[in-house]
């Protein structure tokens, strides 16, 4: 597998073509909105998410400016803000494919991947609605049970992309995810992993004791780019809590598409061809 590339964050975000399938992470984890910024500038196009398990401001964005075209999630909500208002709007009239899961679903899909199994059996869902909205998922009988005994089978979800932020990358190509696994599930079932960091880590992550767990090596990270604060409106672990006003702002302003369109041009987010 080739080393590990360190681009800039424009190069990056070009790395991801129009209609890809991308991984994102939950708002509590490391979300890349300084990539999801870069995707708004180019603009992307008709790109599919998968969220593990759900998302919030990072997928509404996306979908408010008309960068996908399908979703698979157990949730997309601001949180104490409210509903995620261009993902609801978008689903209300039709605009964005919604492909509704759960979040143990999403994440026994991707451990199937990351085992190189095509399929993941769940019981848990049984006997809920969703079953009857998700042909792809089928029920069969335990074939080790004497007695009938029911079981789900998930369909592997295998991204194109992983897309996530981190505190730290090693020069090997290492990324330090701390304590968020799904990043590591992510990493492993998607066919590319694109990761934002905080800084450069002097050093080997995997030779350091107190950091080697939390590592994700680089075999399995595609490309690098240095994007300080990178998780920008939300937070990142110690370093810096969310911009809790500028989330309130946005949730305000989102609720129609003029003040939506308002936010992207107080942020310069608009694509740079946009009248």
């Amino acid at each position: 597998m080739a080393a590990t590339q360190f681009i800039d964050l424009a190069e990056l975000a070009d790395r991801i073509p129009d209609g890809a399938f991308l991984a994102l992470p939950p708002d509590y984890s490391n979300v890349p909105m300084a990539m999801t910024h870069a995707l708004l500038r180019r603009p992307a196009r008709d790109m599919r998410l998968l969220c593990v398990p759900t998302s919030g401001i990072q997928a509404d964005l996306l979908i408010g400016a008309g960068c996908v075209a399908a979703i698979e999630c157990a949730a997309v909500s601001l949180g104490e803000q409210g509903p995620a208002p261009r993902f609801t709007n978008a689903v209300v009239n039709g605009s964005l494919k919604f492909v509704d899961s759960t979040c143990p679903a999403i994440h026994a899909a991707l451990q199937a991947s990351e085992k190189g199994l095509p399929f993941m059996p769940l019981r848990g869902i049984l006997g809920s609605d969703i079953l009857a909205n998700r042909p792809d998922w089928k029920v069969i009988d335990n074939p080790f049970a004497e007695e009938k005994d029911p079981i789900v089978l998930l369909p592997a979800i295998r991204p194109d992309f992983a897309v996530f932020h981190a505190r730290w990358a090693d020069r090997q190509g290492n990324v330090w995810i701390g304590r968020r696994r799904e990043l590591m599930t992510m990493a492993h079932a998607a066919r590319r992993s694109f990761v934002t960091v905080e800084a450069v880590f002097d050093g080997d992550l995997l030779a350091e004791d107190e950091l080697a767990a939390g590592t994700i090596p680089g075999i399995y990270v595609d490309a690098v780019a240095l994007a300080p604060r990178g998780a920008w409106p939300m937070g990142l672990a110690d370093l810096y809590a969310p911009d809790v006003a500028h989330l309130a702002d946005y949730a305000k302003l989102a609720r129609s598409d003029a003040g939506f369109r308002e936010y992207l041009a107080q942020n310069h987010l608009e694509p740079a061809h946009a009248g």
